[in-house]
């Protein structure tokens, strides 16, 4: 018997993995693809602190990045540097095999090409290289992405939100520090240009609808050449309950994306760090109720839980922002002062400070309130 089986070898996966076995709890990884990191599903930019708690070498940046640009459909372009490293451009295949080799190095085991299929009485039956198996564990740690089969084999409710998003690999040469931001490319999201390596660039968006017509249009820009093109799914609002049954929710199985980016790996490996708490003190305690579980959630919601709802509130008036509304944004932040705190303040992970400085802005509160009046004060009370 294992004390805890973590299901999915992504980064909230292995983060949970490796802390769960440095504890000295018995532990198990299941990985449904054969390979760690593929398919590739992900922008790839991750800020310092989300990539610092990865817990991994510099072997997988392949840019280091310091500003952005917010380009208008309108022609307003908002430019801002900080002049010093605020995220990298990551290989993700380098770095989810690395965070799964430092689980195991600390203990861990880890079956690839093997799937979860079926849970019953502390039991989970998979199916993979080594035939049918029913693994018996203590503790089950959900680390299975947006759709969770998990989840859906103990009939727990889902997120509420799903974007799908598709992205490019280009031949395009961009500003090396840099990485450009469109909102208008999708209307309730935005797309992207990231740059990796030299003369290459990742182009991509996410939305609720049109998403391929969508990317065509927006890709045109870049050319018609493509080097690798993937699509992934992107939950959105946190399960009503991420616990229950023996078993905790981490990362995107449990819908952990930060709304204002889509980004997952700072929460789901932050998400991962607490489920493993939680799990060395149920195995020492031997409980493993509900009531025990609930330390888990209340763990990741005091840690940034938070940012979350914020998020989501501003993600409920994406629809309502137009390319007029955006153009007057870019314009109302093109000022030195302005610039100056989105360098100071602005983080991805955590946005509700610069959120807070920004609104603060006469020039800013008068363009949300042309947004939504009443929305804006249900945000920031």
């Amino acid at each position: 018997m294992y004390d805890v089986v973590v299901v999915g070898a992504g980064p909230a996966g292995s983060a949970a993995a490796r802390r769960c076995a440095g504890y000295g709890l018995k532990t198990l990884m299941v990985e449904e693809h054969a390979a760690l990191g593929y398919p590739v599903q992900c922008a790839g930019l991750l800020s310092r602190a989300a990539f610092q708690e990865c817990g991994v070498s510099s072997d997988a940046i392949v840019r280091e990045v310091t500003g952005a640009s917010v380009i208008s459909s309108m022609g307003s372009v908002l430019n801002f540097d900080a002049g010093v490293t605020k995220a990298h451009v990551v290989n993700r295949g380098l770095l989810d095999r690395e965070m799964a080799q430092r689980a195991m190095d600390e203990g861990a085991e880890l079956r690839l090409k093997t799937y979860a299929y079926a849970l019953r009485d502390g039991v989970l039956c998979t199916k993979g290289v080594r035939g049918h198996e029913e693994v018996r564990y203590r503790l089950l740690i959900a680390a299975d992405g947006p759709r969770s089969p998990v989840s859906r084999m103990l009939g727990m409710r889902r997120p509420p939100v799903y974007l799908s998003g598709i992205q490019a690999e280009v031949p395009y040469s961009m500003e090396g520090s840099h990485v450009e931001i469109y909102p208008d490319a999708s209307p309730d999201f935005f797309g992207y240009a990231i740059p990796v390596e030299e003369g290459r660039a990742r182009v991509g968006l996410c939305g609720m609808r049109d998403v391929p017509a969508r990317f065509a249009s927006f890709a045109s820009q870049f050319g018609d050449s493509c080097m690798h093109l993937v699509t992934g799914t992107i939950p959105l609002g946190q399960m009503p309950c991420s616990y229950g049954q023996r078993t905790l929710f981490v990362g995107d199985a449990a819908g952990l994306a930060k709304p204002t980016s889509g980004g997952g790996v700072y929460t789901g490996v932050r998400s991962g760090y607490h489920a493993a708490d939680t799990a060395v003190e149920c195995c020492e305690n031997d409980a493993f109720s509900d009531a025990a579980l609930f330390r888990y959630e209340q763990g990741w919601k005091d840690d940034f839980g938070r940012e979350l709802d914020l998020g989501m509130r501003f993600f409920s008036l994406r629809p309502r922002i137009t390319p007029e509304h955006v153009d007057e944004v870019c314009r109302a932040l093109d000022t030195p002062k302005m610039k100056d705190l989105i360098v100071r303040y602005g983080d991805m992970d955590r946005p509700a400070a610069l959120l807070g400085h920004l609104l603060k802005n006469p020039a800013m509160f008068r363009v949300i309130r042309s947004i939504a009046r009443s929305e804006l004060w249900r945000i920031i009370n």
